[in-house]
Order: C-alpha cells, then structure tokens, then sequence
C-alpha cells in the first residue's frame, strides 16, 4: 500500500519491475497490446526464437478436441489475433468452434482479419472482455485456453475464478505461458536474450523497446511452475499438472473442472 499526498491508501501492482496503482495496470497494458497487436507473432518470435509455434501446437494437440461430428466450444482467452483459435479450427471437427476474448480492439482487429482470410468466420467468433469478468454464462464452454495472457492480468486469482466459472463440468483449462528456465546455462543464455537482446530486437523492428521490456520482465514478475499449480488448484480445479517446454522457457499448466 501507498500513501498519496492526500493521505488517501491506494494499492499498488508489478508493472513489469515498476509499482504502478493497481487501477492503472489495466491501462498500461492496453497500451502495451495497442502498440505491438499488429506485430504480435513478429513479438512472440523475437521472445522465444520462433518456439512458440511449436509450443502452441503441443497446446493444441494437449487439447485434443474432437475431429469428428461432436460439438465442441473453446474459449481462448486474451487470443485477440487468433492464433490459438485457428490452429484449434483447423485442428478439430466442423461441431468444434471457438470464441475469442481479449480486452484489447487492436489485437481482436487483428484476428478479425485472420479469421476472415482463413475462411473460419462460422466456427470463430471474437468478444471484447476482460478475463477478470467474462461476459459468458457459467457452464457455458468446454475448454478454456489462454496463451501468454494471463501475466497480462491484474489479478490472476480472479482470472482464474472466471476461468472456472465459464467450464462447463468436465471441462478442461489450459494455460501456456512463458515460465522458469531450469536448466543450467541456458537459463543465463535466456536472461541475456530477454534483457540484452529483445529490447534491441523490439527497437529496430518494431521502433520502440519498451514494450518489450515490459514483457520480459512480466515474465519475471509471474509465479514460478510450482507456485502457479496451487494458484489453479486455488481457484477449484481439480488433477492439475504442468508441462515444461524447453527446459521451463515455457510451461503449459492444465486442470479440470471436477
């Protein structure tokens, strides 16, 4: 907590390595998204060397939605270009559809534009929401997704109550997200590619650094394997479990809702 010149208690977040007041962080990070949407997979390349499609395929293939005529609906959160939704799309049956919820217009413009090229506007349909308070029925989908979006949040606790709340019994979470490197050398190889290189990278490509240099340190900021399973079994999800992918760059945490 801080005290302001009035006297008056604000609480106060991580924005990246900053403190900022927690009714700031939402908008900063909008604006994070609103200078990067149209270069997102350019982003994602630059912070994992191109290994985020190939994570996101194992997402995708954890998923394992039905490819025949059984009726299946995915909410992919924080997916506002439609990068999980289409692999999802192309992936799975003609029954199996998704909704895209994001909080940031660019990003879902963005999508929009995919969805529309990739001929899928019948199976994917985007809403702009925030995932501390969907705009969804509980027990309304079958799977939940969400990648590298829920650092983004404000509060993970209620992210992940929402999370739970729209699963239908049964349904299935998963969440892949940039994690703790485990591995001897490479961690330090990492550290020097987040911190040294992806600013630079973000200035000459895309004309600004910080953007990036927010998201590498929300990485740091985020809870470690371990500490983000219990925040998942927290919010009432049951058989939780983590796969790391390469070395714990990245993990991929998955519950049910039991």
């Amino acid at each position: 907590m801080e005290h302001d010149r009035n006297n008056t208690c604000e609480s106060t977040t991580s924005f990246g390595f900053r403190a900022v007041p927690e009714t700031e962080r939402q908008g900063l990070v909008n604006q994070v998204f609103a200078a990067v949407a149209g270069r997102y997979d350019l982003m994602n390349d630059l912070m994992s060397g191109g290994l985020h499609r190939l994570w996101k395929r194992d997402l995708i293939t954890m998923l394992n939605a039905p490819r025949g005529e059984t009726p299946f609906r995915l909410l992919d959160v924080a997916g506002g270009t439609g990068d999980i939704a289409l692999r999802y799309a192309r992936d799975s049956g003609p029954k199996a559809t998704a909704v895209i919820c994001d909080i940031s217009p660019e990003m879902l413009e963005v999508g929009r534009n995919r969805i529309s090229a990739a001929g899928l506007q019948n199976r994917i349909a985007c809403v702009e929401g925030n995932a501390e308070a969907l705009p969804f029925e509980s027990g309304s989908f079958d799977a939940y997704t969400i990648a590298f979006g829920i650092r983004n949040v404000t509060h993970i606790d209620k992210a992940l109550a929402e999370a739970y709340r729209v699963l239908k019994p049964g349904g299935r979470f998963l969440c892949l997200e940039f994690s703790e490197c485990q591995v001897p050398i490479l961690d330090r190889l990492y550290d020097f590619h987040s911190f040294e290189v992806i600013p630079r990278l973000g200035k000459f490509t895309a004309g600004a650094a910080e953007p990036y240099r927010y998201l590498v340190e929300s990485i740091r900021r985020f809870p470690k394997q371990e500490a983000f399973a219990g925040l998942v079994r927290g919010a009432g999800f049951g058989r939780v479990s983590y796969r790391n992918l390469t070395g714990g760059i990245a993990a991929i945490h998955t519950g049910w809702k039991i």
